[in-house]
């Protein structure tokens, strides 16, 4: 609080590191700024952002006025704002777009289809992959002005380094910017903060031990990188713990790192194993989350939270229906699943199209169409084999039936299309009454029970989302939409950008009840309790013959390394009071064993 200039500000999870930058923003606030002028807080994950939002709102010691100073925002949104006014002054289209994940995937899908899946590429065939979408990304920007977040970073490094004024217009605004999570900054955002460090005052917050990304570029070598080019004040909070005080959480963690357990038990942390085997397992996971939520009950608090963190997206979605109808008769455990959103935003978008009204005669085309971009798009960044099968399979059979139609020939009784029109049509049918929840809800339920199975899978994707719970501006713009038109007339493109939208969204809650996720997902919240539940080995005749889903890749002790010591490190210290860790009794994690 003392210091002036730049600082670097490290320590561990629940250090204090973040209210400590909230407190020294208001300082700056009070003292620093010229009229107009305002501190920028920036973070990479939403969850976090709406985290500190509400930490700034509920910390008493600072006036209104100075928190109207602090303006918190993702490195996206941050990034977005300047391509969007300077993008022209390195060659981009005046007029800018989000190309989002799902709409990156579509357009991608032709080149990744035309390889083989990544695990049975050579490097070279790995480079050529890789060369040939970093080009079609850049003529998405370049000639059609649709942008995808991985080129955001480099853009704008371009635009500062480019541009004096620029920089200094910047510093003009925000002379003070806070930047969170800064182990975790890419050699193309280090890029943006060393030119941003100029002419503004600069603090990092940062946990050396959570560096989760190396994956995508974050460099160990990073908080050296900001030392040396702008010398700052070193704030070392390390041996501070404000997040799980009087439980060993922390200790736990930190001797995660290091594989040297100094203790035989940790208050806080609690371990079970189960058999290795699916029912055994999942039924120990349902048993130990009914306890977990019992304890939290019992409190009378209302807002309470746990998190069951899970190693791969596959457990997340295994786990997330197993809650919904767990083994045994138990008793279903109402849930929130942190999926990958690529497939259920594609899927939103199916039926939100089924609920419009068909305007130009098209209306069945552009179902199709929509149908293939689902296909092309729900796998991310890895796209499966029968998924862009799917999407060429659609359109072969669109195709088919076009012809025959031409030529006065009925569709093939064993057409895919079939069963696909059946269900279109019966949505088709549905009368709709302007509530725009119970319309959706309905729809939903006729893809569900219908007999195409490609659109149950859609209805199926489409469930872990809460569309119209995702605050109320998306409700009231549908219902706008019916009282101008009497028709949801544009609900595909409402519902597109309110996606959008919620890339950049603030305004996220805190996590309450019972929710799945991925463990890197978890990185930057807190719960009250955490629940780690990893996979378990297949056993042939005594012989481990598979081991997936595990926190270390096949519970191989030559796969440890420091990604995976850091990630489970993230997830043990998610939790306040207590942390529970699940793992198979035959093969229990290598992570836990002593060396």
């Amino acid at each position: 609080m003392d210091a002036a200039g730049h600082l670097l500000v490290t320590g561990g999870p629940g250090s204090g590191k973040t209210t400590v930058a909230i407190l020294k923003a208001a300082q700056f606030a009070e003292c620093d700024l010229l009229p107009g002028q305002k501190i920028l807080f920036l973070s990479f994950a939403r969850a976090t952002v709406s985290r500190v939002v509400e930490a700034i709102e509920y910390e008493q010691h600072i006036p209104r006025e100075q928190k109207r100073r602090i303006d918190v925002e993702t490195y996206h949104s941050f990034f977005w704002r300047i391509l969007k006014t300077h993008g022209y002054l390195i060659g981009l289209p005046r007029r800018l777009f989000i190309h989002t994940p799902p709409s990156e995937a579509i357009s991608l899908s032709t080149i990744r289809s035309g390889y083989a899946a990544n695990s049975k590429l050579t490097d070279a065939e790995k480079a050529q992959k890789k060369a040939t979408e970093e080009a079609e990304r850049v003529r998405l920007a370049r000639i059609e002005g649709r942008v995808c977040f991985d080129l955001f970073a480099s853009y704008v490094g371009d635009i500062l380094h480019g541009s004096e004024r620029v920089r200094r217009l910047i510093a003009s605004m925000y002379p003070i910017i806070i930047f969170d999570e800064f182990q975790d900054t890419n050699a193309e955002q280090w890029r943006v903060v060393q030119a941003l460090g100029e002419h503004c005052t600069l603090v990092a917050l940062a946990d050396p031990e959570q560096r989760i990304y190396d994956w995508i570029g974050a460099d160990p070598e990073r908080l050296n990188h900001f030392r040396t080019a702008f010398a700052p004040t070193d704030v070392d909070l390390s041996t501070d713990n404000h997040r799980s005080g009087g439980t060993e959480i922390a200790a736990f963690g930190n001797d995660l790192l290091t594989g040297k357990f100094r203790q035989n038990a940790y208050n806080g942390i609690h371990f079970n194993t189960y058999e290795a085997n699916a029912g055994q397992a999942l039924t120990s996971l349902v048993t130990a989350t009914y306890t977990v939520r019992k304890r939290l009950v019992d409190t009378g608090r209302k807002d309470w939270s746990v998190a069951i963190l899970v190693p791969t997206k596959k457990m997340t979605r295994l786990v997330s229906d197993t809650l919904r109808t767990p083994p045994a008769g138990m008793v279903e455990i109402p849930h929130v699943a942190a999926i990958e959103l690529e497939a259920a935003i594609l899927g939103a978008e199916v039926i939100s199209f089924l609920m419009q009204p068909d305007i130009d005669g098209r209306h069945f085309e552009q179902f199709i169409a929509l149908l293939r971009n689902y296909f092309h798009g729900k796998g991310g960044d890895s796209p499966t084999k029968s998924d862009l099968g799917e999407a060429a399979n659609i359109k072969k059979a669109y195709d088919e039936w076009c012809a025959r139609q031409v030529a006065g020939k009925e569709m093939r009784g064993n057409s895919i299309l079939v069963a696909m029109l059946a269900v279109y049509n019966q949505a088709r049918a549905l009368t709709l009454t302007g509530d725009p929840d119970s319309d959706w809800r309905n729809m939903r339920r006729i893809l569900e029970s219908g007999t195409c199975p490609r659109l149950k899978g859609i209805a199926d994707e489409v469930k872990n989302i809460r569309l119209l719970e995702r605050g109320t501006q998306l409700r009231q713009e549908l219902s706008q939409d019916w009282r101008d038109h009497g028709s949801y007339t544009n609900a595909l493109a409402i519902v597109q950008h309110s996606f959008v939208k919620e890339h950049f969204s603030t305004k996220a809650k805190p996590e309450t009840g019972v929710v799945v996720m991925n463990m890197h997902k978890a990185k930057g919240k807190q719960f009250d309790e955490v629940i780690i539940f990893e996979g378990w080995p297949r056993i042939v005749k005594g012989e481990i013959v598979a081991n997936s889903d595990r926190i270390v890749r096949g519970n191989d002790r030559a796969m440890i390394n420091d990604q995976a010591r850091q990630n489970f490190r993230v997830s043990v210290t998610r939790a306040k009071l207590a942390t529970t860790i699940l793992t198979p009794k035959v093969d229990p994690c290598v992570l836990l064993l002593p060396e």
